[in-house]
């Protein structure tokens, strides 16, 4: 299983929100590329950037943090956040991400992801499966759409997509465990999927049950910034 740790990013620092809400909203570090250098020089190779500022605004706002980072680390970086036109894709990669994450554009544009995905392979482009309950919520989690989990990642299978990045916003940055039992039900129900899971992983014995549980990958964010979980505590996973 693949550790991802998270860089949240406002106003070009490092920041963490409590269950999606921007008004609960903790701030850990100025300086996001130390931040990024300090994952690389664990062992980390991967890292899950979300320009929270993009998501709210609809166009990448931090593309020069994504820029500094991809040119001063070897992270396999995918980034997410206020990516919704052709354009706003371009810059992304152009600015050094190896993949981006589709969320909000996915559920009302599902014909431009898909043409994304026929244009640059689904190994670039990710799905973002942000959920509250069985619905998808969308526009910086603070919609609720109409969509449910199970039906977006059906439709998006069907497709062609592979990487579905399942963040339960209700569990996100509260350091109480992630959703295990829906996880574990995915990924029986969706074998051909690679599933990532995100929000609420808080001690190493939630990683040890989410790759037991056959997710492909794990996002670690606030359990990082808080130290409930030590970059140390990773090697066994790297």
């Amino acid at each position: 299983m693949e550790i991802i740790p998270a860089i949240d990013l406002i106003n070009g620092q490092c920041v963490r929100l409590s269950a999606g809400d921007f008004a609960r909203q903790t701030t850990y570090d100025a300086d996001p590329v130390a931040v990024a250098q300090r994952f690389a020089d664990a062992g980390l190779r991967r890292l899950h950037l979300v320009d929270l500022d993009g998501a709210r605004a609809g166009h990448p706002v931090n593309l020069a943090v994504l820029e500094a980072i991809a040119s001063r680390t070897t992270l396999d970086i995918d980034a997410g956040g206020g990516i919704q036109t052709d354009a706003a894709l371009a810059q992304v990669l152009a600015a050094g991400a190896h993949h981006i994450t589709a969320g909000s554009v996915a559920v009302r544009e599902p014909a431009t992801v898909q043409a994304w995905m026929a244009r640059h392979g689904a190994d670039t482009v990710f799905l973002g499966a942000d959920f509250k309950g069985e619905h998808i919520v969308i526009n910086a989690w603070v919609d609720k759409s109409t969509l449910t989990l199970d039906g977006f990642i059906a439709d998006y299978l069907a497709a062609g997509g592979t990487t579905f990045i399942c963040t339960d916003v209700s569990k996100d940055g509260l350091l109480q465990g992630p959703s295990l039992a829906t996880y574990r039900r995915l990924v029986q129900q969706f074998p051909a999927a690679r599933f990532v899971a995100s929000g609420g992983v808080t001690t190493i014995s939630d990683l040890e049950e989410l790759a037991e549980a056959g997710m492909h990958g794990a996002i670690i964010g606030k359990a990082l910034y808080e130290g409930t979980i030590a970059l140390a505590d990773l090697r066994t996973f790297l």
